[in-house]
């Protein structure tokens, strides 16, 4: 990082350091304009691209006006009394100002002010406010998050006018200096979680959030590579985040990500989603349950299934239909696993295919893995339907991270009853419930909201 310097009266000197930190002369899009301004030798540095030329022209068409007999003595009387503009600061130390520059502000050195005047007429390339593809809603709004932090926060005080409702802005990493907003209820928030999340922010001791939200979510908490279950929640619509604000919880947005993160959470928040609360009570209830009987199966269908096909006697006769009735050719285990990874491996396809050959190209595939695989001897037919209505009940489940970490515990059941049979299955029953109760989150609080030492 470069040295901390004063501004200082000779705009010579303050542009002469200034081209010696940025690479004016060969970084195309940083400009040094020099200009008149009342008699006085004035220089704006911005970052082309991030200003809007309107707003500069208006401001620099006053700024031409001003006689040399006009001109106030210092840069803040200058702001008040010449610029007929909102976001105006006075910037007196050289790493503000280069902070300020490299963010889009527009910042002007005129000779014999002993600072900088830094005038906030950036915007930033976004897309619209459209609905995220992830997580729709049959009646809510049609908004969502984009990679623009301060639309982020707008959205959200747009739905929240409360004097209560607080917004922080701080910067994380080195080189990167990217630009995180802690959002919270000041009169409903858990005062400890807040100091918790500020203190851990402050303290994070990094160069650079290369991936955004994800990068800050590993700075704040060190996950163990054994328990896949997510520590955070994370949506990317505003309503949902604005009724978590009002819920008292900790909503943490990060520049040039399209999502929030949203502290404390349990592993009911995790499985909600915004159509609970559009409809009514009956309906959201019954969506929930549905939701959470649905998420249960896909973690314990297959591997009940394997343990009841190694254990035919277990069978009951109502349910002896279920019984594997062609000649098996391939282990089960084989071929649920072989499954499984077939499922990722279409999903990692259909992810990569132009959306205009994804539905022709998933319905060969559909027709070809499912009748022909079948007719080949590689895989049995009830084993297809077990591992079809897993792969389309994932969906079902809003969370991403959530779904892989039910899968990753899916197979560890089918590993361990293929190994060990009913002693397998109610130890990988034991593990996947040790590992949701002793899953501790930043709060301290565990996924049933349980306090942990």
């Amino acid at each position: 990082m470069p040295e901390k310097k004063k501004v200082t009266a000779s705009r010579e000197e303050s542009t002469e350091y200034l081209n010696k930190v940025l690479p004016v002369q060969d970084s195309f899009d940083i400009i040094q304009r020099d200009m008149m301004i009342g008699g006085r030798v004035a220089s704006f540095y911005f970052i082309d691209g991030f200003t809007k030329d309107e707003s500069m022209l208006k401001i620099m068409d006053s700024m031409f006006k001003v006689t040399e007999e006009d001109m106030p003595a210092d840069a803040t009387a200058f702001a008040r009394e010449c610029i007929p503009y909102v976001e105006v600061d006075i910037i007196g130390d050289f790493d503000q100002v280069l902070r300020n520059i490299l963010s889009g502000v527009t910042c002007l050195f005129i000779e014999g002010y002993e600072a900088c005047i830094a005038i906030d007429c950036r915007t930033y390339p976004a897309r619209s406010v459209e609905e995220p593809d992830k997580d729709k809603s049959l009646r809510g709004s049609r908004d969502g998050f984009v990679e623009t932090i301060v639309f982020n926060t707008a959205l959200m005080r747009r739905r929240i006018r409360d004097p209560h409702l607080t917004m922080q802005m701080l910067e994380v990493g080195d080189s990167s200096r990217t630009d995180v907003a802690i959002c919270y209820m000041k009169d409903r928030v858990d005062t400890e979680l807040l100091n918790t999340v500020m203190t851990r922010i402050k303290s994070i001791k990094t160069d650079d959030l290369r991936m955004n939200q994800q990068s800050l979510a590993e700075c704040l908490y060190k996950r163990k590579w054994f328990n896949p279950f997510p520590k955070f929640k994370f949506t990317e619509r505003p309503d949902t985040a604005a009724a978590c604000l009002l819920e008292g919880k900790v909503v943490i947005l990060v520049d040039n990500s399209p999502s929030a993160m949203i502290l404390p959470t349990s592993i009911l928040d995790m499985i909600e989603e915004a159509n609970d609360y559009y409809f009514p009570t009956l309906t959201g209830i019954y969506l929930k349950v549905s939701r959470a009987l649905i998420t249960i199966m896909t973690v314990f269908l297959t591997p009940l299934f394997l343990l009841f096909m190694q254990n035919l006697n277990w069978l009951p006769d109502a349910f002896a239909f279920v019984a594997v009735k062609d000649m098996v050719n391939i282990p089960l285990i084989f071929q649920l696993l072989i499954l499984e990874i077939a499922i990722d491996g279409l999903r990692l396809a259909a992810l990569n295919t132009p959306s205009m050959l994804s539905t022709p190209l998933s319905v060969i595939a559909g027709l070809v893995m499912g009748e022909f695989s079948v007719k080949s001897g590689w895989f049995n037919s009830e084993v297809m339907l077990y591992m079809a209505f897993v792969a389309v009940a994932n969906y079902t489940q809003p969370n991403f991270e959530l779904g892989y970490a039910l899968k990753f515990m899916r197979l560890l059941l089918l590993v361990l009853t293929a190994l060990f049979n009913w002693i397998g299955f109610a130890a990988g029953c034991i593990i996947i419930v040790c590992s949701i109760c002793f899953n501790k989150t930043l709060s301290g609080r565990n996924y049933l909201n349980i306090k942990l030492n």
